[in-house]
Parts: structure tokens; sequence; C-alpha cells
């Protein structure tokens, strides 16, 4: 239903578009919400996206599209509009969302912007670009409500009542004279003690909190882990410096997660940017692409090497893809397994060895169905019994290496600081098809005397 209510409204904006009826279209996105105009753009070109962009009179509301498009895509459009629009707009939203719209833009651009603006809320902007960018201190809000220890319930009540313009009022934090993070009340702990109650004699003193420099990908996890609406970010001194909010988590989750895809399949998340430029979506794959040019060169080679044998029982060339492809098959699973493993928290290298094991004989177990499989297939179609045996333990074992490899290329890369998600596609496949080959010519070999 929901599909087809935006087809509808797809259809309608792009044939306002072409009339060139731009009163008609301004009262169409008036009604429309934010994020369902922004999901509008993904299928307009920078053209129509800028000319529908610029109808949105409301800067707030301007502002609330920008912070549903993917920041790239977001930063992409502001750069055809005008400088004292752009800082309009970025005045109207969070302190975290104008950041990372800032981030993805030019850097001559982003410095312009802010000289421009010269006003409290470029203080803050400029404080949060001091962060890494994929830190907690990067992501979060400083627009974060917190109440002094020795306020009464009664004073923080009415304290809450004229709050505006805070992140997300479901925690009351705590802090001391010198803004240190001591605690933390919920709105119904609030409510149900006694006026006259000192906040520091009810507050709950074991505060989960992050650091500033804390990984983007680890807050959420724990966020996720403790089902929390959001996680105060205090300095190396434990000062209040701001807050992570559960909208901001389920970004950082997409992102990763949409990072993680795009790694996988050997690319990168540039290429949302760059929609229909050729050359630079090809620059883009070409690295992981010429990654696995290597690796199929160096089977080449290897079954150049094992030639011999191939001249003696032209029979083995049938089950090389098949060999070489189920190694794959086993590896991209386990590989993704782990990735998403590490990725949630579910795995860690204090339960590895025990990960390894479990795969190992995941491995054994489907390397010996299919080895069974593929023997019987190997004997009925060319007639000898030690082909087939040939091929069924050659395929036993490369699906059981391929399963293990899964594991240690991924548990690799996440030890030395590289996302495991590269190794998901152009290292794990090129590996398994090395050692699949390796597997089956040298099985081949040891039993040639009886496949001539």
């Amino acid at each position: 239903m929901q599909d087809q209510r935006m087809q509808v409204l797809l259809g309608t904006v792009q044939k306002l578009l072409r009339r060139g009826a731009n009163t008609n279209l301004k009262k169409v996105l008036t009604k429309i919400h934010p994020a369902d105009i922004a999901h509008l753009f993904r299928y307009l070109d920078l053209k129509e996206q800028t000319l529908l962009f610029g109808l949105i009179s409301d800067r707030s509301r301007a502002a609330d599209v920008l912070s549903e498009l993917d920041w790239s895509e977001g930063a992409h459009l502001l750069e055809k509009i005008e400088r004292e629009t752009i800082i309009a707009i970025l005045q109207e939203m969070a302190d975290d969302d104008s950041v990372e719209l800032l981030r993805n833009m030019p850097d001559d651009l982003a410095d312009e912007i802010l000289a421009a603006m010269k006003t409290e809320h470029s203080e803050e902007i400029e404080q949060l670009l001091g962060y890494e960018e994929d830190t907690a201190g990067g992501i979060m809000s400083t627009d974060v409500f917190s109440l002094d220890q020795n306020l009464s319930v009664q004073q923080a009540i009415e304290a809450l009542q004229g709050a505006e313009g805070f992140e997300m009022v479901f925690y009351v934090y705590v802090t001391d004279e010198h803004n240190h993070l001591v605690g933390v009340l919920s709105l119904r702990q609030l409510l149900t003690v006694p006026a006259k109650t000192y906040l520091k004699e009810v507050m709950t003193t074991d505060v989960l909190r992050v650091r500033t420099d804390m990984d983007q990908e680890e807050v959420a996890g724990l966020v996720a882990k403790y089902n929390i609406l959001g996680i105060p970010v205090v300095d190396d001194t434990g000062k209040l410096m701001g807050i992570v909010t559960v909208d901001d988590v389920i970004d950082v989750m997409r992102e990763e997660a949409t990072e993680d895809i795009f790694m996988m399949a050997g690319t990168s998340q540039e290429e949302l940017v760059y929609g229909n430029k050729s050359f630079q979506v090809a620059r883009l794959r070409l690295p992981w692409l010429l990654t696995t040019l290597c690796g199929g060169v160096a089977t080449g080679f290897l079954m150049w090497l094992f030639r011999a044998t191939l001249e003696q029982a032209i029979a083995l060339i049938t089950f090389i893809p098949v060999i070489t492809g189920m190694g794959g098959n086993v590896g991209g699973q386990t590989s993704a397994i782990v990735v998403r493993g590490f990725a949630t928290g579910r795995i860690d290298f204090s339960i590895i060895r025990k990960i390894f094991f479990k795969e190992l004989r995941v491995g054994l177990i489907m390397g010996l169905t299919c080895g069974v499989a593929i023997a019987g297939v190997a004997y009925f179609w060319h007639h000898n019994p030690y082909l087939g045996l040939v091929v069924g333990v050659a395929m036993a074992v490369a699906i059981s290496v391929a399963a293990c490899m899964g594991v240690l290329a991924t548990a690799f890369f996440k030890k030395i600081g590289i996302d495991p998600a590269i190794a998901a596609s152009p290292f794990v496949q090129t590996v398994n098809d090395i050692t699949g080959i390796l597997i089956y010519f040298s099985t081949a070999t040891f039993f040639l005397a009886h496949l001539i």
C-alpha cells in the first residue's frame, strides 16, 4: 500500500516537473512528510533535486529533508545552492546533522560557510568537527539537558518544564559544579519521590557512558545491548560533553551495514554519489577486481604446473569449476557469519577458537555430504571409481578448508585493524580457489596411476 502511494506521488511530482508547474509543486511539497520528500529524491537526477529542494520555502522543513538524505547526497545537493541559503538551513539543523553535512562538503566550501556563520551555533559545530568522524564525539549532539546534583526534585521538575531546544529529555543527567557527570535519573524516578529531596540523594551513580574517542560502532552496540534511548558522552576527565541518541545509533547501524555490504561486493558507498558517472564508478570497483584477477592468474599458474596430470587424465577438468565454486561459496558463507558476529558483538577474540572448531565441524559435515554426492556423479559419468574417490576426497577437504579459512581470514583482518568485510569477497574467494585447485590436483597426482 505504501509502495503504491509513493509510486503515485513520484508520478505526480515528475509530471509537474516536466510541465514546470512550480506553484503546484510548492503546494504538493507542503503536504508531504520530509522523509517522503527525501525518498522521492532517489528517483530524480541532481538538476531535478535542486529545483525541487529550492521550492521548499520553509528553512526548517528543508533542514528536515536534508536530515533524511544520505549525508553525501545532501552535501552534494547543498553545493548547488546559494551560500546564504545553506547557512540559513544549517542553522535550523541539529549540530550533529550540520557537522555530517559539512564533513561531506569540499573543505574550502565548508570553511567558507563556517566563517560566514559566526554564531554560537557555528562554535559548537567547529567543536564537533574537532572530533574524529567515526567516534562518539563526532556523532553526538551537544544539546544535552543536565541538572546540578544540589537541586531539589521540585527545582528539577520546574527546570524540565522550561526545557526547550534540547535533544531528547527522557533521562535527566546530573552533574557537579564542574559539569562532571555524576548520576542519572529517569523521569519516572523524578515524579515518584518527595519534592524536597535533593537529586544527589536519589540519582543512580552508576551511569553507562562513553568517551568522545570511542568508535561509533561500539557506541551503537552499547545502545542496542542495553536497550536505552540515549547514552551520555564524556571527555577524559568525566565532563559531560553531549549525548548520542537512538536515532543517531540507527543512522550509524545503517551506515555501517551499508558500508559492509559495499565492501563485501568490492566497491564503495561513494557509488551513490557518482550516480551515472561510469568512469568514477569503475575506478571504485577496479582495485578489488584486479585483486581477484591476480588470484585467477595464480590459479591458472597452478593448473599449468599440474598440466602433466591433466594431460594424462583429461576427465579431471570436468570437476574444476565444482571444486573451486563450492569452496568459494562455503568460505563466503562462513566469513559473512563471522563478519556479522564481530559487528553485533556476538563474536570476539575470546571465543574465536570455539568458532573455528565449530565451523570446522560444519565444514566436515558439508564436505563429506557433498563429497559423497560428487563422487557418485564422477563414477557414473566416467565409470572410474578412482576418479570418484579423487573428486570426493578433494571436495570434502576443500570445503572443510574453506570453512576454516572464512574464520581465519576474517579474524586476521579484524586483528590488524582492517574492516573484516573486505575479506568476504576478494580475499577469501581467491584463497579458496587456490587451495581448492592445490588440493584437487595433489590428490589426483597421488592416484594418477589409477586414473589413466
